[in-house]
């Protein structure tokens, strides 16, 4: 049974933590859930010291009471494994399995996440406390879902993760000299004649080996994606409810989140704004649409959010009203069958205890809760629409080897930042009202109508493949500067740039590589400028759209096309490459949900598979909006023509 139908409609609550407060509080607490209509409840999440206050000893009085009394007020559990924070008595018992930095120093308990994912006695313990939850509550009436760790995010460079990199060496490569060929250990006499020989990327004098680098990165998201693994079986030997995780997008975690997206049952997201306003509205979009693209279009689930939360650099900004609700339908909107907090009850120690929650310090007197019981009001309205599908016509291509590689020492540029790239990409489809999917190079991707490469660094074989066979069937493909220069290995591809697949499908020839200086702005023939980055390119086959203008690459190829494949080899500015995804968006047949809305006016459909469809329009403007025709919608349960400054409508 899905979490939906467990729960009756959305999900509605966020993480709640009792154990920091005393009956008079949970007494209230019952009696605004029931207000707020809140329905599910994340338990536990940081409670292993409650719950084992010694190695192997137990202590489940207190969470069965709490279990029991909220699913007697009609509320059901998300119920977490601890295993982000140790508790003191294990790290004494095991200072081995604290993490350890690239700088050799062994940090220390006093926050969260002090373990090493690759200690042994860390995974005994964590599938240890997993089997005992799941034996104890896995059949309980109030459960709703399970929800391994938190935020998975710990990397470590210790002697447990030395020989379990070694291990996973062994088993992808085979031999020495396997990794000896993939890593280029001829250059600098880095040759390893013993697999003893070979450790994490730790600190060192210079660049660290990039193909060692790479490989490091891989193994630590398989190494995570095991214990997960681990704690995920030992609950299902127990319990029939789905199990999850709580994934941090974009770049927080170094995960494969394709490889996680296939494991979990629901993906599950945490989100918060890295910018206010309008910025904030993209960026949900942006979070919303890689996670329902890593569980390959199912509905997922909004596990956090802040109430009043954006991080911005060195501070957290305030939410302004009415953020709390178009945020939060914003996600549905994009696929999430939710909107869970972090967290209920704001903390008063501690070090979150300045995190927003859904009932603040004011208490619920306060425009934080009355907003929180708004959206639960509004939530419970829209059960109709559960279980039901985004689609897209649109896919921008994401692929976690060119993150890594594109972090690692020796970039030509600093200014080749993957993520943000990504955004920006995003950005410009969102602000054209499309909807867009994310996908794997190596992906089916005959279902799109147009597909954006952007910052795919290391591009296989089989992936430059996939793109010219797209291109061959018909579809609109523009690849960007800095792709397929290195294969999986991190080889630099011979013969020029890209791959020859997808130099072939491309019609050019990229001869070299010349990033710009800082601030550097160089003008195109049509009048416009770039940025960041140039090419010295070879047209072969390509005709070209726009030309370089100054220096040694005046008169040659800035952005080509070859048929349906385009390419630009700088970075355009804003303006630019807004006309050109435009362009090509048009040239795609690739049109909004609801055209002529005004800037900042978001449209997106969710489709359930009987044909029914419901219409989220999101006005993120301080101006009124007027909607192409009347409609019921679910927000006011009346019939509307017109958004006001600020206003959501779900129309059926």
């Amino acid at each position: 049974m899905s979490l939906t139908n467990r729960l009756g409609g959305l999900a509605f609550g966020g993480d709640y933590n009792p154990e920091q407060w005393d009956e008079p509080v949970w007494k209230e607490d019952d009696e605004l859930m029931r207000r707020a209509k809140v329905n599910l409840a994340t338990v536990g999440v940081f409670s292993w010291a409650l719950l084992e206050p010694a190695e192997g000893v137990f202590d489940f009085a207190w969470l069965d009471a709490h279990l029991d009394r909220l699913h007697a007020n009609g509320v059901s559990a998300n119920l977490a494994t601890p295993t982000a924070s140790p508790p003191p008595w294990f790290t004494f018992a095991h200072p081995d399995a604290l993490p350890v930095t690239a700088e050799g120093v062994r940090l220390v308990h006093g926050s969260r996440d002090t373990y090493c994912t690759a200690a042994p006695a860390y995974r005994t313990a964590a599938r240890r406390i997993a089997s005992a939850l799941a034996e104890r509550y896995g059949d309980h009436p109030g459960l709703a879902l399970w929800h391994v760790h938190n935020e998975y995010t710990t990397l470590c460079w210790c002697d447990h993760v030395a020989e379990a990199f070694r291990a996973w060496l062994c088993e992808r490569y085979l031999s020495l000299d396997a990794v000896n060929e993939a890593w280029g250990t001829a250059f600098w006499s880095q040759h390893y004649t013993a697999w003893e020989q070979i450790l994490p990327p730790r600190a060192t004098q210079w660049h660290k080996n990039p193909g060692q680098a790479l490989d490091f990165r891989r193994f630590w998201s398989d190494e995570v994606l095991a214990a997960y693994r681990e704690q995920r079986d030992a609950i299902r030997a127990h319990s029939d409810r789905p199990v999850t995780t709580n994934l941090m997008v974009p770049g927080y975690q170094n995960l494969d989140l394709w490889q996680f997206g296939r494991e979990v049952d629901v993906v599950a997201i945490d989100h918060y704004p890295i910018a206010p306003g309008i910025d904030a509205a993209a960026d949900t979009a942006f979070g919303g649409d890689r996670a329902r693209s890593f569980g390959a279009g199912r509905p997922w689930l909004l596990m956090e959010q802040g109430t009043n939360t954006v991080y911005v650099g060195d501070r957290i900004l305030p939410k302004e009203p009415g953020d709390i609700l178009r945020h939060s339908l914003a996600h549905i909107a994009h696929g999430s069958d939710g909107a869970l907090f972090f967290q209920w009850r704001q903390s008063k120690a501690g070090a979150e205890q300045w995190h927003s929650a859904m009932v603040p310090h004011a208490g619920p007197d306060s425009r934080i809760h009355r907003e929180v019981t708004e959206l639960g009001e509004i939530l419970g309205r829209l059960g109709e629409l559960a279980g039901s599908t985004v689609r897209a016509d649109v896919a921008v291509l994401h692929d976690s080897d060119s993150w890594w590689a594109m972090t690692g020492d020796g970039s030509p540029s600093a200014d080749l930042n993957y993520h943000s790239t990504l955004g920006r990409v995003h950005r410009v489809l969102w602000d054209a009202g499309v909807t867009t999917d994310f996908a794997h190079p190596e992906d089916d991707l005959h279902g799109y109508r147009f597909v954006l490469a952007p910052a795919l660094f290391v591009l296989s074989d089989a992936g430059a493949a996939n793109l010219r066979r797209y291109v061959e069937a018909g579809g609109t493909l523009l690849v960007q500067y800095a792709t397929g220069v290195v294969d999986e290995r991190l080889h630099a591809r011979l013969g020029g740039y890209p791959t020859a697949e997808l130099r072939q499908a491309l019609g050019i020839r990229v001869e070299e590589h010349r990033p710009l200086a800082r601030d550097e702005r160089i003008p195109l023939s049509d009048g416009t400028f770039a940025s960041v980055w140039s090419e010295s390119v070879r047209l072969d086959g390509a005709e070209a759209v726009a030309t370089y203008t100054t220096g040694m690459l005046a008169d040659s190829p800035a952005v080509t096309r070859h048929g349906r494949a385009w390419y630009v080899s700088t970075r355009l500015d804003d303006a630019a490459y807004a006309a050109l995804v435009a362009r090509l968006l048009a040239d795609a047949d690739v049109t909004p949900d609801l055209p002529d809305l005004p800037p900042g006016v978001e449209c997106v459909t969710r489709h359930a598979p009987d044909g029914r469809h419901w219409r989220f329009v999101l006005n993120h403007t301080t101006e009124p909006v007027r909607l192409p025709e009347a409609a019921h919608d679910l927000v006011t349960a009346t019939t509307v023509r017109e958004l006001p400054p600020g206003g959501c409508a779900v129309l059926r």
